[in-house]
């Protein structure tokens, strides 16, 4: 994957936890999306990242692409769980599989300060898909509860996993657990988090404001926050 990235001076970069992981925008001809993000493990910031783990999770529709280029990135596959390195190359994760990556201390601290990595989702035709619109309005919601002290409110993780083609996992003995998952993002996090005031996508956070307002559009229970005045 690393060679077909176009690497340009004008990429959008995304600065978040006081600079303790910036992602580079950047561009793939064969993908959604790509990006390259970097956790600075010596930032007084990263011990409190590491605290809380991403929830367990599966895409419906989209192969996620990931590729550690420096460093060890901490991974949950499908039941198994492992660090991720360089050598590994590309990783593919299925639709439907549950998994989740986090950054992790470096084996040897006094040599590695980073963790690079990859990561891209597979070209789809759905409205709601794992995008550039998903991560930046993740990573922004995860800054203000760190930074503010707050825990998740699980109607507004549901409504913006949900917008980026992405739903919790329940455990995979679970009967029907990823019908009702999804069942569950849909009703709970774009229907009742559209009428009780949770959009998927928030201005503040979206640097493409149109696109965000196009997805919403495509719902009657999001369409009311579609307003590109905002812009």
């Amino acid at each position: 994957m690393a060679g077909s990235m176009v690497y340009t001076d004008s990429d959008q970069v995304i600065t978040v936890f006081d600079g303790a992981l910036s992602t580079r925008v950047i561009s793939h001809p064969l993908r959604a999306f790509a990006l390259e993000a970097t956790f600075h493990l010596d930032h007084p910031m990263f011990p409190t990242l590491i605290s809380r783990k991403p929830p367990m999770h599966f895409h419906q529709h989209q192969v996620e692409y990931i590729q550690v280029l420096e460093g060890r990135l901490g991974f949950e596959h499908a039941g198994k769980s492992w660090f991720m390195v360089p050598s590994e190359g590309e990783f593919g994760v299925r639709p439907g599989v549950n998994h989740r990556s986090y950054p992790v201390p470096a084996e040897d601290p006094s040599t590695s300060k980073t963790l690079k990595f990859l990561i891209s989702g597979e070209k789809t035709s759905e409205v709601f898909s794992l995008d550039l619109l998903f991560f930046e309005n993740w990573y922004l919601y995860q800054q203000k509860l760190i930074l503010n002290g707050q825990n998740p409110n699980i109607i507004q993780v549901l409504s913006t996993f949900d917008a980026g083609g992405s739903y919790l996992s329940f455990p995979d003995w679970m009967p029907f657990g990823r019908t009702i998952s999804v069942t569950l993002g849909i009703v709970v996090g774009r229907w009742l988090g559209g009428l009780l005031g949770y959009p998927p996508f928030y201005p503040a956070w979206s640097s493409d404001w149109e696109l965000a307002c196009r997805k919403m559009k495509a719902s009657i229970f999001q369409r009311r926050w579609a307003d590109t005045k905002k812009l």
